[in-house]
């Protein structure tokens, strides 16, 4: 063997001779290394052509350590527990690696779900828990590190953070549609009865980028999730400020129309909400950067 410089031996032969030298039996090695006796013999018959010696006397169907085995035991298992106790100072604890995320249905359907194949790829440390739910989340213990919510993202003692924004349009039932006339423009729109989302802004954002100030109070029902909104505007409610992809299909099949354009309310937007004033803890940190970097090319 060149010794100017050596070759460490197989790491699955090493574990394979540590294994038998402590039960001094080949049939209970394989047994705790899921192998067969047969691929424990060969293992360790590899490591002594390796070494150059032998490091078992084969005895009445036994095994036991010649005097090149007994000194070569004790580095080994030195070695292993080095390694043992270095994987466990740097693995996170099986309840760290999760990040519980709270988010609306429609956000995990349409935008998250399909790209999580690539946080687990690029993050597999990391395991996310998606929770949907049309309440803000309830943080701390038990509850979600995270939520993702749409709105203007002012929350009472909470942090956040914009996201995404993303193009909304207004639509409303065809059956609805049909009975007011479709609208020539935006300022028409204030005599339909409107469905609004819970914090009541949606409608007075889009009336204000539509040039039409004196838009009034926000009056008709509204509902905590997009899903509900959406059926509500379906069911002939009144017209809805939804996003493009929530109602495509509807309108595909005409079942709704839109009444305007598509628009862009950079302040209606997706935002990541956190507890505390706090910075965001490493593992949200990391699905923080993860969804900004996505959503740059990627509008939901």
């Amino acid at each position: 063997m060149d010794m100017t410089s050596p070759r460490l031996p197989p790491l699955n032969a090493l574990r394979a001779f540590e294994a038998a030298a402590r039960h001094l039996s080949v049939k209970d090695a394989a047994r705790e290394l899921c192998v067969t006796p047969g691929a424990v013999s060969q293992m360790i018959k590899s490591l002594e052509q390796h070494l150059g010696v032998a490091l078992f006397l084969r005895v009445n169907r036994g095994i036991q350590l010649t005097d090149a085995g007994r000194d070569f035991l004790p580095p080994v298992r030195s070695a292993f527990r080095q390694i043992l106790a270095a994987s466990a100072r740097i693995a996170l604890p099986p309840e760290s690696r999760v990040l519980t995320v709270s988010t609306t249905a429609f956000f995990a359907s349409a935008w998250l779900i399909p790209r999580l194949y690539d946080f687990h790829a690029r993050h597999p440390e990391i395991d996310l828990q998606v929770v949907t739910g049309n309440a803000l989340a309830a943080f701390g213990p038990g509850g979600a590190d995270v939520a993702i919510r749409h709105g203007l993202g002012r929350y009472a003692g909470l942090q956040s953070e914009h996201l995404l924004t993303v193009e909304v349009v207004p639509v409303a039932s065809a059956a609805l549609a049909a009975k007011l006339g479709m609208p020539a423009g935006a300022r028409d729109l204030l005599r339909w009865p409107r469905v609004h989302d819970e914090a009541r802004n949606g409608w007075q954002l889009w009336f204000a980028a539509q040039g039409v100030d004196d838009a009034g109070m926000p009056r008709g029902p509204a509902f905590d999730d997009g899903s509900l909104l959406l059926q509500a505007v379906a069911a002939g409610q009144g017209a809805g400020l939804l996003p493009v992809a929530m109602v495509q299909d509807e309108v595909a099949a005409g079942r709704l129309v839109r009444l305007a354009g598509d628009a862009r309310l950079e302040e209606f937007a997706y935002y990541l909400v956190w507890p505390g004033r706090g910075a965001l803890p490493e593992k949200a940190r990391v699905f923080r950067d993860w969804l900004l970097e996505s959503s740059l090319g990627a509008p939901a």
